[in-house]
This record gives C-alpha cells, sequence and structure tokens, in this order.
C-alpha cells in the first residue's frame, strides 16, 4: 500500500485522493477490503482532519474477529487554510522525483510548510502543532532544553538512561499570550507523563533559533525531529 497514483501532484489544491486496498488483519490474517486515503485536503474534506488528530483514520476492525489494526500506508496531509503539507512515509523512502515535483508545485502556491514524516503519531503531532499555530523547529527546541533541564533537576539516575532515550511529543497549547502554556507527553517508566512549559521558553527557543540561522530546515520536505536538531547541534 505504499505508491502513489500517478496523478498525486495534480491533486494538491482541490481534492482528497480515496481508494480501497486488501490488508490482511493481524490477529486471524484474513483479508479484507480497507479505505486508506493516499492524500488529504482538509479544504475537500475537513470531516478528515479530526479523524488524524485522533488516529482513528488509520485504524480499521477486522468484521471477522473484531481486531482493531493499524493501516500503514503512504499519505500527503495538505491544509490549505495553514498552508502546509504533511508526507506521511511508514517505509521511510522517499521518491525524490515526487518530491521535486510536489515541492516545485507548492513553491507555486507561495508560503507553504512542507514536512516528511515516518509514522502516524508523527503526523498527529504535526498537524496539532499547526493548528496552534506553533513552529515545529522551536518546539522541537523546546522539547531539547526542556529535556536537558529535567535531567538536571527532576530525573534519577536509575532514569537518566531511559529519559534520554524518551521521545518527547507535543500534546496541546492552553491559554493566552505571555500566559500561554505548553504541554509535552513522553514515556518514563511504562507510563506517559506530561510535562508543562511556559511561554517564555518557546520565545526564549525562537530567539535561539534566530540567533543561529544555521539550525534551520533546507528546501522540501524536511523530517524535523530530535535526530533532525541534534545533527544541527553536533
Amino acid at each position: 500500500m505504499s505508491a502513489l497514483p500517478s496523478m498525486y501532484h495534480f491533486n494538491l489544491q482541490n481534492m482528497s485522493i480515496i481508494n480501497e486496498a486488501i490488508a490482511p488483519c493481524s490477529k486471524c490474517g484474513q483479508q479484507h477490503k480497507v479505505t486508506v486515503y493516499r492524500s488529504i485536503n482538509t479544504a475537500d474534506n475537513p470531516e478528515l482532519k479530526d479523524k488524524v488528530k485522533d488516529g482513528s483514520l488509520f485504524l480499521w476492525e477486522c468484521p471477522h474477529c473484531g481486531q482493531v489494526n493499524l493501516a500503514k500506508y503512504e499519505t500527503l496531509y495538505h491544509d490549505p487554510a495553514l498552508k502546509v503539507m504533511f508526507w506521511l512515509i511508514p517505509a521511510g523512502e522517499i521518491s525524490e522525483t515526487q518530491m521535486k515535483a510536489i515541492t516545485m508545485h507548492t513553491k507555486a502556491m507561495g508560503g507553504y510548510t512542507l514536512r516528511r514524516v515516518n509514522d502516524m503519531g508523527s503526523l498527529m503531532e504535526k498537524v496539532l502543532i499547526a493548528e496552534a499555530g506553533l513552529d515545529d523547529v522551536v518546539l522541537e527546541m523546546c522539547k531539547y532544553v526542556t529535556k536537558l533541564e529535567m535531567l538536571q533537576k527532576s530525573v534519577s539516575a536509575e532514569q537518566k538512561e531511559e529519559f534520554m532515550a524518551s521521545v518527547f511529543h507535543f500534546y496541546r497549547s492552553e491559554g493566552e499570550g505571555d500566559a500561554r502554556i505548553l504541554t509535552f507527553m513522553y514515556g518514563l517508566d511504562g507510563q506517559m507523563l506530561g510535562v508543562n512549559v511556559g511561554w517564555n521558553v518557546y520565545q526564549d527557543c525562537a530567539g535561539i533559533l534566530e540567533r543561529n540561522p544555521q539550525i534551520k530546515p533546507a528546501d522540501g520536505f524536511e523530517k524535523i525531529d530530535a535526530d533532525w536538531l541534534n545533527s544541527r547541534l553536533a
């Protein structure tokens, strides 16, 4: 379920591409038809946005045994109102030809943020970040700074290795103006935990990036995550 339709890059502005595919149930092995969304345009199908944010768009229930399965397939999420495109590529491989074609098409549309992700959770996070009006590069710096501060102040020696391997995900933004609070979620000791940071942290991190212009995404569908930031800070 990974190949994209040949007309993929011609449908960026005004339509979603919805197909059917055959997938095996992870429990009983029976094959069933499932709906796959090769391209998601929130202007054309606004109801799909919430399904992406809660992950339900990629889940299907086996009619034979009732098992809930995760459908892994490539899709391009396009929100014209927010001017973002997020390319989900579960296999981690990207077609340079398609990427260049879509990038050039998007440049003509003007002002778009392009990102590449490898899993459903990362796509959900990028959509939440865009909806909150935040910059994902600044947020990665916020995660980095927050993680270091927590390591020094609140993480035990026994938890250090697991904590450093944990991945912080943006969860929500609450409040307005300088009172705005950002929440990150992460796993530790078999639990999902949350940490709140103030708006001042976000502003400080934006300032760090402004003073270090070399830490910026390249053109095209860049994969912005902790590994990307670490490679820029090394």
